[in-house]
């Protein structure tokens, strides 16, 4: 269903400068959003699902012991020379939002959600969901990564864990079984606080229980 107003915006991020199409529209989005909430009095307080990718990008060190929350703010600096223009987007995005509220008397409240995987509504695979798929559709090789996954406890999973996991859920399914590199597992390897989510009386799914539950949806949907 279109929406009067909306417009979808592509960028391929491939060619130079076009990462403008990315970032110019999630700041300015965001702001529109905002400046219309400033125009009505009753609008004491705004929510945007922002993304851990707004907290995370910031070049320092990580390590086992490091705790990743929402003052460890991502770096433009780092995303751009990074060339991560997705990152870039939502931090920007955000530290415009926080800008705009405390001078527009707004309570602001993000919420930073890290890899979001459930059973699937619609039809198509979206990009998360989508590399979960890549770990259960034959593929030969897994890649050397980490998730933040966003409805467990604080846990950062190399997708090697994931793997294990699976095997024990759906022993049938043709599961890779070596890396796509040789370098160490972990390197990357950090916690994510949970505090906040807890005072909210959040219940954490096990990734156990969501996984099964993300591959069964996979096969009703015949996708495997």
């Amino acid at each position: 269903m279109a929406l009067e107003g909306a417009h979808l915006f592509r960028a391929e991020l491939l060619e130079e400068g076009s990462f403008a199409d990315l970032i110019h529209p999630a700041v300015k989005s965001t702001l529109n959003v905002l400046g219309s909430c400033a125009k009505v009095p009753a609008v004491k307080r705004v929510v945007i699902t922002s993304s851990m990718a707004a907290v995370f990008y910031s070049g320092r060190p990580l390590s086992p012991d490091v705790v990743v929350d929402e003052t460890r703010l991502s770096d433009p600096a780092f995303c751009e020379k990074s060339e991560l223009w997705y990152m870039l987007s939502k931090t920007l995005a955000e530290q415009e939002a926080w800008k705009f509220t405390k001078e527009n008397g707004i309570d602001l409240v993000t919420i930073n959600p890290g890899y979001v995987i459930d059973p699937i509504l619609q039809p198509t695979l979206n990009t998360t969901i989508e590399m979960i798929f890549k770990l259960v559709n034959g593929s030969e090789t897994y890649p050397n990564s980490t998730h933040r996954y966003v409805d467990i406890a604080g846990q950062v999973t190399h997708c090697r864990d994931s793997l294990d996991i699976l095997r024990k859920l759906h022993p049938t399914l043709q599961l890779p079984e070596k890396c796509q590199d040789d370098k160490v597992f972990g390197s990357q390897m950090y916690q994510v606080s949970k505090e906040k989510a807890k005072g909210l009386g959040l219940e954490f799914t096990p990734l156990e229980v969501t996984l099964k539950y993300t591959v069964e949806s996979f096969k009703e949907k015949g996708f495997i």
